[in-house]
């Protein structure tokens, strides 16, 4: 089911607390622009600074507004084993439909013990998971041959691959089930990924702009391919402007300026500067998108 343009959702704060109706206008949002599925409590959406109170209350308002109407995935992995199982209990339990589980960060497991976490986690859960690699965050790197192991746990259904080499992805597809997710983690990669056999992107541009980003899906599909690439590639600047500071900062700071949430971080994140939203509200003005 988590196919096409998933977003990987902001989590809109408000004096300190979650800001329910800007979530519930972010879920609207998606609903309408027929997004392919919602990534609630991953990095774009500050998960590290959020309790598993916090969590469970977002997956639980998600489950009531959208339950069979977008597929929902919740983040729930942590670089504590016990604890990665548990949110990924109550993931299931809320009504979520599957969970995306980051390899351990930190402390940095070696390849027989990542795999012997997630074999932990999918045997103890029975919940679908979709593995998620992204060594430049975590400090290490999910080798193709163990995602193959893994992947023969049918309820490990697929990986988000975020290592910035498509060699890897290659060897991934190369390696696992034909039915196998495999999702970019780069909204830059996605077209990439597409042409290699790719599924779809977990996407933080997204949080803009879903329906152009499943646009160039479909034209891919379609066998567009020309079209894919020119829309691709106009989309260029825009993803590149998500990343001029950490990840959520600039997504969620364009979504301020498009008055879709409020201009609120949880430390260790904070604001932009005046000069730095400046800069950003002209790259949107630029793009058409402010």
């Amino acid at each position: 089911m988590f196919r096409g343009t998933l977003v990987a959702l902001v989590t809109p704060f408000k004096d300190g607390k979650i800001d329910i109706e800007a979530f519930k206008g972010l879920l609207d949002f998606h609903h309408s622009k027929k997004t392919s599925g919602i990534l609630i409590g991953g990095t774009t959406g500050e998960a590290p600074a959020l309790s598993q109170e916090e969590l469970h209350q977002l997956f639980k308002i998600a489950v009531t507004m959208l339950k069979n109407k977008v597929p929902l995935l919740a983040g729930t992995g942590t670089n504590n084993t016990k604890t990665t199982l548990q949110k990924t209990i109550m993931a299931k339990e809320a009504g979520m439909d599957g969970a995306l589980i980051v390899t351990p960060y930190y402390n940095k497991p070696p390849m027989d013990s990542l795999y012997e976490h997630f074999k932990f986690i999918a045997q103890k859960s029975k919940f679908p998971i979709v593995l998620y690699n992204v060594p430049g965050r975590t400090g290490s790197n999910i080798t193709p041959e163990t995602v193959y192991k893994l992947s023969k746990f049918k309820n490990i259904i697929g990986i988000k691959e975020a290592s910035g080499s498509m060699n890897q992805a290659i060897e991934i597809k190369n390696l696992v089930p034909k039915d196998f997710l495999l999702l970019s983690g780069d909204d830059l990669s996605m077209l990439p990924f597409l042409s290699i056999g790719g599924h779809g992107v977990i996407s933080v541009t997204a949080n803009l702009i879903p329906d152009k980003l499943q646009r160039v899906i479909d034209l891919f599909s379609k066998g567009k391919n020309m079209e894919a690439q020119k829309l691709h590639n106009k989309l260029y600047k825009l993803h590149k402007a998500m990343f001029i500071k950490s990840n959520p900062i600039p997504v969620k700071t364009s979504m301020y300026l498009l008055k879709m949430v409020k201009n609120e971080f949880r430390l260790p994140l904070t604001p932009m500067s005046q000069k730095e939203i400046d800069t950003l509200r002209n790259i949107l003005i630029n793009e058409d998108i402010l």
